[in-house]
């Protein structure tokens, strides 16, 4: 990609998520920001996640996913979200199974969980697209965003 429009794109504003998953014994959750919806009629939203990420395959396996909303001072999560062992990511965090069976966080500003409906590979992220089955507010803070936080994800890995 042309430096300029890498420069272009890092600019670009995002929402900050967890995305999880999981499938019997099997979770893990990670840090999402190309997200977004993509229908009202049936309600769809797309989540961009790289082949070698562990969430990727486990998305494939269980179809289902879970996106949380985080608040703009939880930036802590960016951290715990981005460790290697899936346990420690939801070590002292209040959280539980949701009706899909993906992990669900309650200290965030909103949830929602999704059954996987498509699956695209047009480049190098892998786009899944989820009907929501469940959702809810749980808290009125404002919400994290890329402004927030020193960055934005620029695809590399």
């Amino acid at each position: 990609m042309e430096k300029s429009w890498q420069d272009v794109l890092a600019r670009m504003t995002y929402g900050i998520y967890v995305l999880t998953t999981g499938k019997d014994a099997n979770i893990n959750g990670m840090i999402a920001s190309w997200v977004t919806q993509v229908s009202h009629e049936p309600p769809l939203v797309l989540v961009a996640v790289h082949p070698n990420r562990r969430t990727n395959s486990l998305i494939r396996e269980s179809e289902v996913f879970a996106l949380h909303i985080l608040g703009s001072h939880q930036q802590d999560f960016m951290a715990r979200f981005k460790g290697p062992d899936p346990l420690m990511k939801f070590e002292g965090l209040n959280w539980k199974r949701g009706i899909t069976g993906c992990p669900i966080i309650y200290d965030c500003v909103a949830m929602i969980e999704c059954k996987l409906t498509e699956t695209y590979q047009p480049g190098n992220h892998t786009l899944f697209i989820g009907e929501i089955v469940n959702g809810r507010v749980i808290s009125e803070e404002p919400v994290l965003t890329t402004l927030d936080y020193s960055g934005t994800y620029t695809g590399r890995v």
